[in-house]
């Protein structure tokens, strides 16, 4: 009896270190966010959040938040699906293709916006370009502030070959690990290209694009230093307000709401995506 006890204890004497550090890491802050964000010097308030919710640069940097996600996301993970079936078939020079399109992993965000800045720029490469080609006379201001359409084209391109080699990497895994017998046994049964990678590849790859889905869209939202260094502030983003709140406008409350904000929509998007994108197995 004893000894079955001890078996009993022994994960959760495996698993508390990382309770522990999960628990120092994340649990403690999280909990200092949320008495920040709800607590002042007379006790429970929500001025906090009535100053965010007045502030105009809030609701503009939530839109442009969802906007990136939503625009972003679904194109890294077909650019990614796309990619990883290519090196499947196994093309000539595969290993190449594959550390190329790894590279801009290895790239900062912050350097990845200083390289596009240097495309996007009014004197940058495009616009010189466009009017080497005599497609246009000064160039187009793509990071002026009144343009809104261009910067969000800007910081979409840039997230893009940032972040694209991120998801290709797991799914790349994911489909190393399909059993090559089963599109065999789709083509011998005169399957389409598009049938078997509709109801062949796709639904196998259902854990590693859950995974790939969850942490792409957390990363983000929080997405800063590219939007930082091609727009400034003109182009506001959750995370910058976050760093605005706390660093220039010296205000820490404010800034765990922003925080929270983010936080909500990390959970229900995680959510989202574990109902929606299911495994074979978990179908069943």
């Amino acid at each position: 009896m004893a000894a079955t006890q001890r078996g009993l204890r022994s994960p959760w004497v495996l698993l508390l270190p990382s309770i522990v550090l999960l628990a120092a890491l994340f649990g403690w802050p999280l909990v200092q966010a949320v008495l920040a964000a709800f607590r002042d010097d007379h006790g429970f308030t929500l001025a906090h959040w009535h100053r965010l919710f007045d502030d105009p640069y809030f609701f503009t940097a939530l839109r442009n938040t969802l906007l990136l996600i939503v625009i972003v996301v679904p194109i890294q993970l077909v650019l990614a699906i796309g990619m990883a079936l290519l090196l499947q078939a196994r093309p000539r020079f595969a290993g190449t293709h594959f550390y190329l399109w790894c590279v801009p992993l290895a790239v900062s965000e912050l350097a990845a916006g200083l390289v596009w800045l240097s495309v996007f720029g009014n004197r940058g490469y495009l616009n010189s370009l466009l009017v080497w080609l005599g497609l246009s006379e000064d160039g187009v201001q793509w990071l002026g502030y009144q343009h809104t359409g261009t910067m969000l084209l800007a910081v979409v391109v840039a997230e893009i070959w940032r972040a694209t080699s991120l998801v290709f990497v797991i799914v790349i895994a994911g489909v190393q690990l399909i059993p090559r017998d089963f599109d065999e046994a789709a083509q011998v049964f005169g399957a389409s290209l598009w049938q078997r990678l509709r109801h062949v590849t796709l639904p196998l790859l259902g854990p590693s694009l859950q995974v790939a889905l969850i942490l792409r869209t957390i990363l983000a939202l929080q997405a800063f230093a590219v939007a930082q260094a091609l727009t400034g502030r003109d182009f506001p983003l959750l995370v910058g307000e976050t760093y605005q709140w706390y660093s220039n406008l010296q205000n820490p409350a404010v800034a765990s709401c922003v925080s929270l904000v983010v936080l909500v929509i990390s959970i229900g998007t995680a959510v989202l995506y574990l109902r929606t994108v299911r495994d074979p197995e978990g179908a069943r």
